[in-house]
C-alpha cells in the first residue's frame, strides 16, 4: 500500500510500529542526506563526478591509493561536521524503548552510533569511513595517523606492522562483503516482525535481499524512500516522502 499523503503515511506507520515487538531498520544513503552527507550513487551524486576506485585497483596501484586518500581527506570536513538527523534520532528512540535490537545499514558515516546505538548493535554492511584499517593484518588506524603520514610522505601510507596498504575501513567495489555483518543481518531479518527499509534504493545486492528475506519469514515490510523501489509491490506500506519529516514524529525526549 502506498501512502496517499505524508500525514496518513505517518499515522499508518505509527500503528504498525505500535503493534510490532521486534523492529529491524535497514538504512541507506537517504537517511543521511539531511545531515549533509552526499548520496554517492544517485544522479548528481559523488560517483557521477568521480569514478569509484575498485578494490583491485587500490591494491595494485599506489597512484590509485593516493587518489583514494586524497578524495577521503577532501570529504573530511563533511563527515566530521555531520550530526544525526531526525531519522537517526527516531530510530535511536525506538532502540532505547526496546523496540529495535539492532540496525542494519549500508551507510559508512557512523551517525547511528552518534545517535545512541551501541556500536555492537550497528551492523555495517559497507564498513565505516571514520577510521582506517590495514588490508593485510587488519590493524586499525585513526585517520589523523593516515593524514600525517600522507602529508609527510606525499602519498598513501602502508601499515606500520606488515607494510600492506592502509585504506578506509569501508567496502570498495570488488571487495568481499564482510561475512560476519552479512550473517548478523540475515539473522536479524529472519527474526523480526517488522522490517523498515529507509532511504535505500534497494538495488545493491546482496544487501537488497534482506527486506525480501524478512517478508518471506513473516515480517511486515515498510519502505520509506523518496523514489520508487523494485520492492514496493511487496511492501505493506510505502511512504514516498522526506525521511526526516516522516520519522520526525517518532523522535522521543
Amino acid at each position: 500500500m502506498i501512502a496517499t499523503d505524508l500525514r496518513s503515511g505517518v499515522e499508518q506507520l505509527g500503528e504498525i510500529i505500535a503493534s510490532a515487538s521486534t523492529i529491524i531498520p535497514f538504512t541507506g544513503a537517504g537517511i543521511s542526506t539531511e545531515c549533509g552527507i552526499p548520496d554517492f550513487r544517485s544522479p548528481g551524486g559523488v560517483w557521477t563526478r568521480n569514478r569509484p576506485i575498485p578494490y583491485d585497483e587500490f591494491v595494485a596501484s599506489r597512484q590509485a591509493r593516493d587518489e583514494a586518500w586524497r578524495r577521503r581527506f577532501a570529504m573530511q570536513t563533511t563527515f566530521a561536521q555531520a550530526r544525526p538527523g531526525r531519522g537517526h534520532r527516531a530510530l535511536a528512540s525506538l532502540y532505547r524503548a526496546g523496540k529495535i535490537p539492532a540496525v542494519i545499514t549500508q551507510n559508512i558515516d557512523n551517525l547511528h552510533q552518534m545517535s545512541g546505538f551501541a556500536s555492537d548493535h550497528v551492523v555495517e554492511l559497507h564498513g565505516n569511513t571514520t577510521y582506517a584499517r590495514c588490508i593485510g593484518c587488519g590493524k586499525s588506524y585513526e585517520l589523523e595517523w593516515v593524514k600525517q603520514r600522507f602529508d609527510e610522505d606525499g602519498g598513501a601510507p602502508d601499515c606500520a606492522d606488515c607494510d600492506e596498504p592502509v585504506k578506509t575501513a569501508t567496502i570498495s567495489f570488488g571487495q568481499a562483503m564482510p561475512e560476519d555483518a552479512m550473517q548478523r543481518a540475515s539473522g536479524l531479518a529472519q527474526h523480526c516482525d517488522l522490517f523498515i527499509a529507509i532511504g535505500s534504493s534497494l538495488v545493491v545486492w546482496p544487501a537488497a535481499g534482506f527486506p525480501l528475506m524478512a517478508r518471506n519469514c513473516g515480517a511486515r515490510l515498510v519502505i520509506i524512500n523518496r523514489e520508487p523501489t523494485d520492492q514496493d509491490d511487496v511492501a505493506d506500506l510505502v511512504i514516498r516522502h522526506d525521511i526526516g519529516e516522516t520519522l520526525g514524529p517518532f523522535v522521543g525526549n
